[in-house]
């Protein structure tokens, strides 16, 4: 049985990332109707663009931040996926308002027209950043989370359900560190690294967006959700991609030089994906760790209980200073495995069979 069929869907943030691959992947579950809303004028008329044959697909130029186009947007849908925000650290370290405005005043302007209009569920895409945050958009992705369980432990009559996803860096993701490394390593380096010692959690696009897709329906009110996920160094992404990438640009990986730039304001030198605090009311699912909600339902009475539990309990906190990286070898075979090389050339405008040699003529 289809779960997805009968159902109206809106996706905020629908031309980035996370919200482009939601979107395809739901075209092909068939749900009666799929509302996407962004305020990226020119991704959305391109989108618009390549869904025009799919007569379920509607997407609007509309900002979360403007509760009042949210609510004539969101009447009559059952599933809600929010995933517009901003996300790059250094960015919301500039411009910290902006960051508030969208990832924590947008996150609860979704709340208030779900609520306003009786959505089912409601699922909130956060990041690992938020556990212990650093930076303005760790902190603001916190507050989302926060927001979403508060939400959820105030709802009456059963609607809606909010949870939360919490994901890794996804590779390959616009912004992220593949497709920087791929164009630097064109151009025949540097390839800047913040540094050697820093380590990730890491995931793959189809992952990130398989976990909001299922905690749509695995929720049970106010949790969050996070897939199991490996660890790389970044200091070995940047040498495998180095081997893998400079013969396809004409270069021997020895000519690449690797230049450590130091780490960013707000940049943390290893991420956690559960804090000492959380352990004490997480459950492990086969796939994925379920953190419940610290603040019950007041007016609901929930029952936290999931398909496929391997255990009730999570010895330890999660951090990627403290899991064992991949290999080079590994790595090199997730990277290849999921096309996440290939997919980062085609970010590169122009591709070259031999070095490029300046041209010194007068």
């Amino acid at each position: 049985m289809n779960p997805w069929q009968g159902k109206r869907v809106m996706i905020t943030g629908v031309v980035g990332t996370i919200g482009r691959e939601l979107l395809r992947q739901l075209v092909s579950l068939q749900p009666e109707e799929i509302i996407g809303i962004d305020n990226n004028e020119t991704e959305v008329f391109f989108v618009q663009q390549e869904y025009a044959q799919y007569s379920s697909v509607h997407l609007y130029l509309t900002d979360i931040r403007d509760p009042a186009q949210l609510m004539r947007r969101m009447e009559g849908i059952d599933v809600v996926l929010h995933a517009a925000a901003y996300k790059h650290v250094f960015l919301c370290e500039q411009a910290p308002v902006n960051a508030v405005q969208t990832n924590i005043t947008g996150t609860q302007n979704v709340i208030d027209a779900a609520n306003a209009h009786g959505v089912g569920r409601v699922i909130f895409t956060s990041s690992d950043k938020a556990v212990n945050p650093t930076s303005v958009m760790g902190t603001s992705k916190l507050m989302g989370e926060r927001l979403i369980t508060a939400a959820n432990s105030t709802r009456r009559n059963g609607k809606p359900i909010f949870a939360a996803t919490r994901f890794g860096n996804v590779l390959g993701s616009r912004g992220s560190v593949i497709p920087l490394f791929a164009r630097q390593i064109a151009e025949g380096g540097p390839v800047t690294l913040t540094h050697a010692g820093m380590t990730r959690f890491i995931m793959t696009l189809q992952e990130a967006v398989r976990l909001v897709m299922d905690s749509v329906f695995l929720a049970r009110g106010g949790e969050v959700f996070v897939t199991k996920m490996p660890v790389a160094r970044i200091q070995d992404l940047a040498d495998v991609m180095i081997e893998e990438l400079a013969p396809r640009f004409g270069w021997t990986p020895q000519e690449l030089r690797i230049k450590t730039i130091g780490a960013i304001a707000g940049e943390k030198m290893y991420e956690e994906l559960l804090s000492s605090e959380e352990i004490r009311r997480t459950m492990e699912l086969a796939r994925y760790f379920v953190i419940l909600p610290a603040l019950r339902p007041i007016y609901n009475e929930v029952v936290y209980e999931y398909p496929l539990l391997v255990r009730n309990g999570v010895d330890h906190a999660y951090n990627s200073v403290n899991e064992c990286s991949m290999s080079k070898e590994d790595l090199r075979a997730f990277l290849l495995s999921c096309g996440l090389l290939d997919e980062a050339l085609k970010s590169i405008p122009c591709t070259f069979s031999e070095p490029v040699i300046p041209d010194l003529a007068p």
